[in-house]
């Protein structure tokens, strides 16, 4: 008779569950993956499809939600957006009913407190450790606040649907019946009668279990600050201990060091020895074999176990070398402390702990088809946006991002076989897209001349430089050395188009990676990255094209191919497949994996041609391949990344503040800095200035062109550049980048050659950057900011 009753939903939070949904006359109700969420309810064809592709999203703040029937009920925004829901049961139709209405109430007050207050909603700045914490415990503040603000709803609720219970039972009452049909009226009214009473308990209860929290949190506040503070007294102290062993561990090697004559040898039998045990190839009969899937160009199917044992020690060692490369670091390392000539073994510097929070994004409201639906057919950076599209970041930064990974040119380093090298350098390739998969933000635009330098030789042994080099095109020129024996240099110009439903983002330009032991050089373009649902849905990010990676020394290449998304593959999202190539064109090993998680490898033994059935030019070529192993997995976002605009842990450093970096880095953009402080309004304002600055600087630098190119012109003004920000561009190539820039502007730390590579004009870096810095002298910098 009766059904079980549902649990009310936890208010506030995010409730999911499948629904039917009326699409058409003809396919009627359709079953579909609802989600409510920040006072949203969207919903998606299928669970899987919640990372990428929203089927529809309607606001709850100024909805309607009427019930039809026992299981049917209808939300309405007032008749642009209709849906007919129906769920499998009246229990399941009143615990929807219920959610929606409490995301309705929280979300027309979060509505009216954002008109109200606009921007003091901002978190603070988060300072060196003591902000940071402070803003945490503003944070649960305001979180407990709003868990308030829901009991309140709640008892609202309550109220209502209890007296509109009473009404409808006096109405029951009133009517003349007789027999067991009165009892039963009789029964139910005694029992809304008890429910009522237990109702006001338990909202009697919650308001004593709240005064009570009221009154205890100043303690439990001051509780929590002594905690941690006691905290950082103990890391002070483990600190100093640890400075201690090492000065103590450094000075006992000093004193008990062997002569090279004797050490040498030792070290040799100690690195080989690994490289001996790791050949036993006792289990690849089991292991050793693995079956891939099928993608578009080729098939990797498990090697018979003859090739195996007939070439197993060959093979083993090829994979210990590929699989040591974690211990021949702790080898060289080892070798390198116990010189007592080393420059480490003669003074110990401390490391520089970085910052691991920024203030959290503030929550802005802005419509954005109020500003792109001007912008369609229009490049992305020549037209003036508003920060609250962008991200605390330049895109000199977002390219030093390219460096997240670097430990996988460090292993690169240390291979002896060039194809081996070309995995890493292909593994590396691909991370640097890891870090995009879930930044919808634009990166600022940099200002020309603007630079960015990433000092990680102390932690990381390598030094990166970037500058703008040019404006129109806009082109950013990247310079990176490491003390492990590689050097990544590329210019990168992005082409972007907006095309109404999607972004199309065309980097331009090659990127080069040298390593010094072997002198191999390698080469290659990146891919089009591509932001859907610009307008309606929730927007995610797709990267797909062809990688031609080269090694201009050997030959060798590796062809990487990302996969487009489609609604209608079968196949993993964000798919990422390689095959590396001697200059024979004979493969060496299969690369598979995707581009937000991680990479593997699997060495080839034998390939042939697809079957006699298959249509001309559409066989596939069959891999027959050992066990895959991994190249590269992703690193996890750090905690409360989603709030932080999903930086990644290198990502959060860039922008900390750094003494004796240039005038012209980065970190002293004002306009970043007050997005980064949560100040957006001043920082819109800013932004402006720094672009009028820009036109102004540049008019003058083409009056000065004019003058020194034909003095009867003199009198002559350029053309308005302020024009610029509109003007509809033409379609982006590879020819018109080529073509040269047109700022009549030369870079200070950066010259443009032709590429001895590859016959293409490109900047190389000239050195002197690091040298300025170590002196302190910034005269020849342009003030740009």
């Amino acid at each position: 008779m009766s059904e079980p009753k549902a649990p009310i939903p936890a208010p506030g939070d995010t409730y999911k569950g499948w629904l039917f949904k009326w699409t058409n006359y003809i396919k009627g109700y359709q079953r579909r993956w609802f989600v409510l969420s920040n006072g949203l309810l969207s919903y998606y064809r299928t669970q899987a499809e919640m990372g990428h592709t929203c089927r529809g999203t309607i606001n709850l703040a100024t909805a309607n939600i009427a019930v039809e029937d026992s299981c049917n009920f209808v939300i309405s925004n007032g008749g642009t957006q209709t849906y007919h829901l129906k769920a499998s049961s009246e229990v399941e139709r009143q615990r929807w009913i219920t959610a929606l209405e409490l995301a309705k109430a929280k979300a027309f007050r979060m509505q009216a407190e954002s008109d109200d207050s606009g921007d003091e909603s901002s978190p603070p700045a988060a300072g060196q450790g003591g902000g940071s914490r402070n803003s945490e415990v503003q944070s649960t503040l305001r979180t407990l606040g709003s868990k308030v603000e829901d009991l309140s709803t709640c008892n609202d609720l309550i109220a209502k649907h209890g007296s509109a219970l009473q009404r409808s039972l006096s109405e029951l009452e009133g009517v003349r019946l007789e027999g067991q049909t009165s009892e039963k009226i009789r029964q139910v009214t005694e029992r809304a009668t008890l429910f009522r009473i237990t109702s006001n308990a338990m909202i009697n209860a919650c308001r004593d279990f709240l005064s009570l929290a009221q009154a205890h949190s100043k303690r439990w506040q001051k509780a929590l600050q002594a905690e941690r503070e006691q905290r950082v007294r103990l890391e002070e102290t483990l600190e100093q201990l640890a400075k201690q062993h090492n000065h103590l561990e450094r000075a006992f090697r000093g004193a008990t060091v062997l002569p090279p004559s004797q050490s040498n040898p030792a070290i040799d039998n100690k690195g080989s020895a690994p490289v001996k045990g790791d050949a036993s190839d006792e289990d690849d009969e089991n292991e050793f074999f693995d079956a891939c899937e099928d993608v578009q160009e080729f098939i990797t199917v498990p090697a018979d176990p003859k090739y195996h044992r007939r070439s197993g020690s060959n093979v083993s060692g090829i994979s210990s070398e590929m699989g040591m490369d974690d211990g021949t670091t702790s080898l060289d390392e080892q070798s390198v402390a116990s010189n007592p000539e080393s420059p480490q073994s003669q003074e110990v510097v401390p490391m520089r702990k970085r910052r691991s929070r920024i203030p959290d994004k503030p929550n802005y409201s802005l419509n954005l088809w109020s500003i792109m639906k001007n912008c369609i057919g229009k490049e992305l950076s020549k037209i003036p946006m508003p920060v609250n599209f962008n991200e605390p970041l330049s895109m000199l930064q977002r390219l030093s991002e390219d460096l997240e990974y670097y430990e996988l040119l460090d292993r690169g380093a240390k291979c002896h076989n060039s194809l081996e090298q070309m995995c890493y350098v292909a593994a590396f390739t691909v991370s640097s897209y890891s870090t995009t998969v879930h930044r919808t933000g634009k990166p600022f635009n940099p200002l020309l001349g603007e630079t960015f330098e990433l000092d990680r030789a102390q932690e990381s042994g390598y030094r990166s430089l970037c500058e703008q080099v040019s404006h129109h095109p806009p082109a950013a020129a990247h310079h990176a050395i490491s003390e492990r024996g590689w050097t990544l240099r590329q210019e990168i110009a992005l082409a972007s188009k907006f095309r109404g439903k999607y972004l199309s983002i065309m980097p331009l330009g090659s990127i080069h990676c040298i390593f010094e032991k072997s002198s191999n050089h390698y080469s290659w373009k990146k891919v089009t990255t591509t932001v859907h649902n610009i307008i309606v849905g929730k927007l995610w990010i797709d990267q797909s094209g062809e990688i031609d990676i080269v090694n201009h020394k050997t030959g060798d290449r590796c062809h990487l191919k990302f996969a487009p998304y489609s609604y209608f593959s079968r196949d993993v999202a964000r798919k990422v497949t390689g095959v590396v190539t001697d200059k024979d064109g004979k493969a060496h090993f299969v690369l598979s994996g995707t581009w937000d998680e991680k990479m593997e490898y699997s060495r080839v033994m034998q390939s042939t041609r697809g079957g006699e059935n298959g249509a001309e030019g559409r066989q596939k070529t069959v891999y027959q391949t050992l066990k895959a192993k991994e190249l590269w997995k992703k690193t996890p976002l750090p905690d409360g990344a989603e709030n932080m605009y999903y930086f990644s842990t290198l990502a959060l450093t860039l922008n900390e503040p750094e003494e004796g970096v240039a005038p012209t880095d980065s970190r002293r953009r004002p306009d970043q800095r007050m997005m980064e402080q949560g100040r957006w309004e001043e920082a819109n304002a800013e932004k402006q200035r720094l672009e009028e600055k820009q036109r102004t600087v540049r008019r003058e630098r083409e009056r000065e062109a004019n003058r020194s190119a034909s003095p009867s012109e003199e009198g002559k003004e350029p053309a308005a550049d302020a024009a610029e920000e509109v003007e509809i561009a033409s379609e982006p190539s590879e020819t018109t980048y080529k073509s040269g820039h047109q700022d009549n502007y030369k870079a200070m730390w950066f010259e443009r050659r032709v590429d001895p590579a590859t016959g293409e004009p490109t900047h190389i870096y000239t050195g002197g950057y690091w040298e300025a810095k170590d002196q302190g002298s910034w005269d020849s910098c342009p003030d740009i900011f």
